[in-house]
């Protein structure tokens, strides 16, 4: 009888209700030293106690595979998910919950609409249309050309072969389109003394007077008396203007300078290089006042042609500022003061 005894205390220590015999055994190291024996060797049977061989039989715990359904079932499950007429639903949602979605979304998209457009009424108000807020970083200016090839900054050209400088030719065009003279005489001013233009004293929101630069100032680099601009010559002219800086005064009150040399190349196979209608930028072009208020503004320009360019010949020519507060050397910015363009003539 004592292991089935066992047993039984085991199963009862584990129930928490084991209580035996406590003022017998109170007191009493040996009794106490047997028990403890028993409960060990009752929890290592309940530990190894064999699996049956139905928990081994483990293809019955393998899903079953589901069938598979026809193009029709698919089809009739599918309509039956867009509609289903027996609970009214449309795609699984009856038309109140389909109404609350639609009204959530609107209210929410409403709201995002409205926050955006006070933000943006925030921020026009506080900035002023007519004087950007933070400009030293465009200052001192930079230098463009054109006509400007297909390929950057490289002008390449045969010329007996139309083709190859005809798209020179067409740029040059529309890029001197505002300058021509009876639109300069319409719109603009002719200012006689070369010293700044000031209007400081107009409202901040009235336009400002600018002064003309007519097409004809540029003479041979005009395109009148040669609509080719002297591509068909092989000798090419190239139109420089300074970058509009807003309230920029160059040169501190003298006229900025142009010089065009070969950075690359004999200098001496460059040839000639004349300046239409000098190689000036006169001070009566700035300050510029802004878009808004400088309507008609046209930048000055510098017309360059080289006229006596050697064939066949690679050169890098680079056209730079020269003037107080003008900075034309700097190793970062190709731009900054001057700019670098390659040219070769062919026959």
């Amino acid at each position: 009888m004592e292991p089935n005894s066992t047993a039984e205390e085991t199963e009862e220590l584990h129930h928490g209700n084991y209580l035996p015999n406590a003022q017998d055994s109170e007191g009493d190291p040996k009794r106490e030293l047997e028990l403890v024996e028993n409960l060990e060797i009752g929890e290592e049977e309940l530990q190894h106690q064999p699996l049956e061989q139905e928990d081994l039989n483990f293809e019955k715990w393998k899903p079953k595979p589901k069938p598979k359904k026809t193009f029709k079932q698919k089809m009739q499950e599918l309509n039956k998910y867009l509609w289903n007429p027996e609970t009214r639903e449309f795609m699984g949602r009856s038309g109140k919950s389909w109404s609350l979605i639609l009204l959530f979304y609107s209210v929410l998209y409403f709201f995002l609409a409205a926050m955006f457009g006070a933000c943006m009424w925030a921020l026009m108000w506080s900035i002023n249309p007519y004087v950007p807020t933070y400009n030293d970083s465009v200052i001192p200016p930079g230098m463009m050309m054109s006509p400007r090839g297909p390929n950057g900054f490289d002008v390449s050209f045969n010329a007996s072969d139309r083709s190859s400088w005809i798209d020179y030719v067409n740029a040059l065009e529309d890029y001197l389109k505002p300058y021509e003279d009876s639109i300069q005489r319409e719109r603009n001013i002719h200012c006689l003394k070369e010293e700044y233009y000031f209007q400081e004293d107009e409202k901040e929101s009235a336009e400002r007077k600018a002064c003309q630069f007519r097409r004809s100032w540029l003479k041979e680099c005009s395109g009148l008396q040669d609509r080719t601009f002297g591509y068909s010559e092989g000798k090419p002219c190239i139109l420089l203007k300074m970058n509009r800086i807003l309230g920029y005064l160059p040169g501190q009150g003298t006229a900025v300078k142009v010089t065009c040399t070969a950075k690359k190349g004999d200098p001496g196979n460059l040839g000639p290089v004349d300046f239409y209608p000098d190689d000036t930028f006169k001070l009566m072009y700035f300050p510029y006042y802004g878009k808004l208020r400088h309507v008609n503004y046209t930048n000055p320009l510098v017309g360059v042609r080289f006229s006596g360019l050697q064939p066949d010949t690679q050169f890098t020519v680079q056209c730079r500022l020269h003037g107080k507060g003008i900075i034309n050397d700097s190793p970062t910015d190709r731009f900054l003061g001057s700019v670098t363009f390659g040219l070769i003539v062919g026959e």
